[in-house]
């Protein structure tokens, strides 16, 4: 009650495609589970716990605000990670929380030691290491006055681990840039044990590197996008399988399996003559006698304009085309060949109903998002639901 659609999360999906990333880890690999963009649309304080149940226990957020609803669910046993944003007043949260925090300048790193010292614990620092992204991390000066800091504060501060990112492990268009960081990455953790700093876990790998660059994943990967059910990108699966298949592009059946169910239902039925517009606007006319339905989802939840007749869902089984104008808080959809359609009935916007599927691939594509655009843009405040 109360709400105009749900979204389904699969456990038994999630424990499958868990167990398939885990095959390319080694058993001491840990297995930190990347949850930003609240848990790439699936819903922080829902998919903590399930992961947990799944057997992971390190999860990787962006900001202190991602940390704190995650630590809000997790088990004692969890860490959480915070990868990027972390306002100076948020430091000293995290340091009484055992919430470890990437080093990307000196001016956290300072905060770091003073919070430590204020608070008499010590912060759990990860060094993200500049290596060619150019986005954020330690270049040479900046890391040797944080190497000079740590040495002189080193009773504040634990040596979490050494990190970086690679700029578009999913594509092979990126090789050459990615393979200058992987080595530009060893240089750097070598010149930092020469200077005495070890750390615990060196992670470089996400769900991209681990499957296209086996040699990046060190003591712990950070899996985002594969554990929800989707490839990096096309290209990832084709090269993977393509390197498993003696060179053949037949593709097995996909290992992985989406996490996420979008599930609405028919809210009305309208009968229609041929030559009438649906809709604000112009932009759709029957041309057969029609049955519309309405179904109460529209842009508001996630659902894009750019859809207006172009997308589709699944009711009865088969793809129903969306018609006229997607609204705020409503679409229309074509359901004549659709036989028998009522109110109530469901309506899947994404996912599985009988032998059909709508996928995240498909709806991003119609709607010019990528995956994880579509999936980070569905409201929070649509309900999520733990199924098996």
């Amino acid at each position: 009650m109360f709400r105009t659609s749900h979204i389904e999360l699969s456990l038994s999906a999630l424990k499958r495609n868990i167990k398939f990333m885990k095959k390319h880890l080694r058993p001491d690999v840990v297995f930190s589970s990347v949850v930003k963009g609240n848990a790439y649309g699936h819903g922080i304080r829902n998919f903590v716990p399930m992961a947990e149940k799944a057997g992971i226990r390190h999860f990787s957020v962006y900001s202190a605000g991602e940390a704190y609803l995650a630590h809000q669910v997790h088990t004692a046993n969890s860490h959480i990670m915070i990868m990027g944003a972390l306002d100076n007043a948020e430091v000293g949260w995290a340091i009484e929380n055992d919430i470890s925090f990437y080093v990307f300048g000196t001016r956290r790193l300072e905060t770091a030691i003073q919070d430590a010292r204020r608070i008499g614990k010590k912060a759990r620092i990860h060094l993200e290491l500049e290596t060619g992204l150019n986005r954020m991390g330690l270049k040479a000066e900046a890391l040797e006055h944080a190497v000079e800091l740590i040495k002189a504060n080193h009773e504040h501060l634990e040596i979490e681990g050494f990190s970086t990112h690679y700029a578009g492990a999913e594509s092979v268009a990126n090789y050459v840039r990615v393979r200058n960081q992987i080595e530009t990455y060893r240089e750097m953790v070598v010149w930092l044990n020469k200077q005495g700093l070890e750390a615990k876990l060196h992670h470089t790998a996400s769900s991209a590197a681990v499957l296209n660059y086996p040699e990046t994943v060190y003591d712990m990967a950070r899996v985002g996008i594969a554990q929800y059910g989707y490839w990096p990108t096309q290209e990832t699966e084709m090269l993977y399988w393509r390197e498993r298949q003696g060179g053949t592009m037949k593709l097995p059946p996909n290992p992985l399996r989406r996490v996420i169910k979008w599930v609405s239902r028919v809210m009305n039925i309208k009968r229609l003559g041929r030559g009438e517009f649906v809709g604000y606007g112009n932009s759709f006319l029957t041309t057969r006698p029609s049955v519309i339905a309405a179904v109460p989802v529209g842009y508001w939840h996630g659902f894009s304009r750019a859809l207006s007749n172009y997308g589709r869902v699944l009711i009865h089984g088969k793809r129903a085309p969306v018609v006229g104008a997607v609204n705020m808080n409503m679409m229309m959809v074509d359901v004549t060949d659709c036989n028998g359609v009522e109110e109530g009935d469901e309506v899947v916007i994404l996912g599985k109903q009988k032998k059909a599927e709508i996928t995240v691939g498909s709806f991003a594509d119609l709607s010019g998002m990528l995956n994880y655009e579509t999936l980070v843009r569905l409201p929070s405040e649509i309900p999520r639901i733990e199924v098996k």
